[in-house]
């Protein structure tokens, strides 16, 4: 989407980090209070050189699907009767105070219960394993308002939802449209049936609400970043290097403020700012390799030999370490983006009139100074950092696809 001729520049960053800008707002814009920041290059003076990377990262974050794809239990949580009620509940009266869903917050989904489950569950997304599977939601018998308004308040106990793109959507809808996949420098792949190679999303963490599925496909892939990063010092340290090193550029696929460039420069993996410094990964291959009409153009340099066998080995390496699990209709997957990589394979769908394969998205941020990753970015301490937001657009969150 084009920005308005009579939008505003956006806050230069250096005003948003002294003032974190965004974390107070005109609400009949932003109805919680919050702007999200949107996508921002790292501020460079803050990377550290390969040499200060870990020869091999150990600890919870470094799993392998071995500890995991026969344990099941280690990573499911079935919704019992009462958590079903609690969430109900809240669900309904929020729904009858008959507020925007954009203003959803804690305060407003309140469940004395479930959430003393949740508080330590978002400390293990955060800084653990990185990622659970809730099973039982019912979608089907609520339908998409109420299991929006259930998902949407749930995921306020794990984060502040951002905008995921240039419409301001904060929940998002990953369906078919019919759009064309080969067109990478203008689609995002969420609306069509294509495979999405490993990737992180621009948020700290990612949920995935299951209301419909596909006749075949479509199947869910995770892995630990930071298993795959020590496979990577083992079998190719060049590479491992390559990506530590700011050379790499990200499309933005049109989705810019005022002023904005059409790309961002930066890394692969990253270290925190700070002592103890974890290793951060961003990576998606599809907005790698769609700058071809920049870098055409002289604007960019073009891929190197070396960093497209990086990207192939990268992928290969991600797939070979894999944890794949299948989300059913009500199934819930929440995951960090800071230290897992995610994909999905290819799908097919029902023939109409059954639905198509439905999922609802959440991005979330945790900002740093409430537990959340020290991120060399300026804005790593507001509450919505990361996401997408083009100029002043308001939060919006349908309850399907458009």
């Amino acid at each position: 989407m084009a920005p308005a001729l009579t939008s505003s520049a956006p806050t230069a960053p250096h005003e948003l980090s002294k003032g974190l800008a965004n974390n107070k707002v005109d609400k009949s814009i932003f109805p919680d209070g919050i702007r999200t920041s949107g996508q921002h290059e790292p501020l460079f003076d803050q990377l550290r050189p390969y040499e200060d990377f870990p020869q091999e990262i150990t600890g919870p974050t470094a799993w392998s699907k071995a500890d995991y794809q026969n344990n099941p239990e280690r990573w499911t949580h079935v919704f019992s009767e009462s958590e079903v009620a609690e969430i109900s509940s809240a669900a309904d009266k929020f729904i009858a105070a008959g507020e925007p869903l954009t203003g959803i917050t804690k305060e407003k989904f309140q469940l004395p219960e479930f959430s003393k489950f949740l508080e330590p569950l978002r400390k293990e997304i955060i800084d653990g394993k990185g990622f659970i599977l809730f099973k039982g939601l019912p979608v089907i018998e609520w339908g998409n308002q109420k299991s929006a308004v259930a998902y949407m308040g749930l995921g306020t106990y794990l984060g502040y939802f951002v905008s995921q793109n240039s419409r301001g959507h904060v929940l998002g809808h990953v369906k078919d449209l019919g759009e064309d996949a080969t067109q990478i420098d203008k689609v995002r792949i969420y609306r069509t049936n294509a495979r999405q190679f490993f990737h992180a999303d621009d948020s700290d963490l990612v949920g995935l609400l299951c209301i419909a599925k596909s006749l075949e496909g479509g199947e869910s892939d995770l892995v630990s970043s930071h298993e795959v990063w020590n496979v990577l010092q083992k079998e190719h340290p060049d590479i491992a290097k390559l990506l530590t090193e700011p050379i790499w550029y990200f499309d933005r696929k049109g989705e810019t403020s005022k002023g904005q460039k059409e790309w961002i420069r930066t890394s692969v993996f990253y270290l925190e700012t700070g002592d103890n410094p974890r290793v951060y990964s961003k990576w998606d291959p599809y907005y790698v390799k769609s700058l071809t009409r920049f870098s055409d153009k002289g604007l960019i340099p073009a891929l190197s030999p070396e960093q497209v066998r990086a990207a192939t080995i990268l992928d290969e390496t991600c797939l070979r370490l894999a944890l794949h699990m299948i989300l059913d209709i009500g199934d819930i997957q929440f995951l960090s983006n800071n230290h897992v990589l995610h994909a999905r394979t290819a799908y097919k769908d029902f023939p109409p009139p059954a639905p198509r394969r439905h999922l609802m998205r959440l991005w979330l941020s945790t900002p740093e100074d409430e537990g959340g990753w020290r991120l060399p970015f300026h804005d790593s301490k507001d509450k919505k950092r990361g996401g997408i937001q083009v100029n002043d657009t308001p939060p919006v969150a349908p309850y399907d696809a458009e």
